[in-house]
């Protein structure tokens, strides 16, 4: 179930939203703004006994995830 983050550019709110596919239309719930930016995701790996957070790339502009815009 694709659920992403975002932090909303004009607000700067962050939410998550459940995104079912790549044309829905993404605003922020506090201002109703389109200006959003989807937020890197980190999700949990267990290695040898030790539970170890783990970045994975999270889209963007750039692919990255890094802010850039």
């Amino acid at each position: 179930m694709p659920i992403y983050e975002y932090r909303c550019k004009q607000c700067e709110q962050e939410f998550e939203k459940y995104v079912p596919g790549a044309s829905t239309v993404v605003t922020c719930p506090g201002c109703a703004s389109e200006q959003v930016m989807r937020k890197l995701s980190v999700f949990g790996l267990k290695t040898a006994g030790a539970f170890q957070p783990s970045a994975m790339s999270g889209g963007g502009c750039c692919g990255g995830g890094c802010s850039c815009h």
